[in-house]
């Protein structure tokens, strides 16, 4: 099963891949850097636009180059106040190459408010690499491994929202 995602990140190709292998044999994820058309920090909304439009170049660079997939596949992280509190959660798309898209989320963990006016000028992972000395946490393990003192790592998160959208694919024409 060829699959194309719309990062290089190896964490995020990685939760993926994991999600994926659950339900599928043979997975092959091939990772493309394309644009997400939103700032480095995704509020809100931008969050699954973000993952949208990664989508949808995804789908173009395919064509382009003549690349054929069974699935196109993103993840998006960012900042929501939506439920009233700042949480980051990551947002993932899957969309069969029959054009079926599901949209799922990770988990989310808390933003302290002292921090969002810097998270929303920088991103969330070069506040928390200078908080905690660390150097791109966001490629490896993320800061949330930090944050859950290794319990839960940005794999795990990435994982879990695809699983998420999955849900939409495994399970026929009865989730449709």
């Amino acid at each position: 099963m060829k699959i194309l995602m719309g990062t290089k990140n190896p964490g995020k190709i990685e939760g993926a891949k994991q999600a994926f292998e659950k339900y599928f044999n043979n997975v092959e994820i091939e990772g493309i850097a394309v644009n997400s058309g939103v700032g480095d920090q995704p509020v809100n909304e931008e969050i699954l636009q973000g993952a949208r439009n990664r989508i949808e170049n995804l789908k173009e660079y395919a064509r382009i180059n003549n690349i054929k997939a069974d699935y196109f596949v993103s993840s998006e992280a960012g900042i929501t106040n939506s439920l009233g509190e700042w949480i980051d959660i990551n947002c993932a798309v899957v969309e069969s190459k029959e054009g079926i898209q599901s949209v799922g989320t990770s988990q989310g963990f808390p933003i302290p408010d002292k921090y969002i006016d810097e998270i929303k000028k920088t991103e969330l992972g070069k506040v928390m690499d200078k908080l905690f000395n660390g150097k791109e946490l966001s490629k490896g393990k993320g800061g949330i491994s930090i944050l859950t003192k290794n319990e839960v790592s940005r794999i795990d998160l990435t994982r879990n929202a695809f699983i998420m959208a999955l849900t939409k694919h495994i399970n026929g024409d009865i989730w449709k």
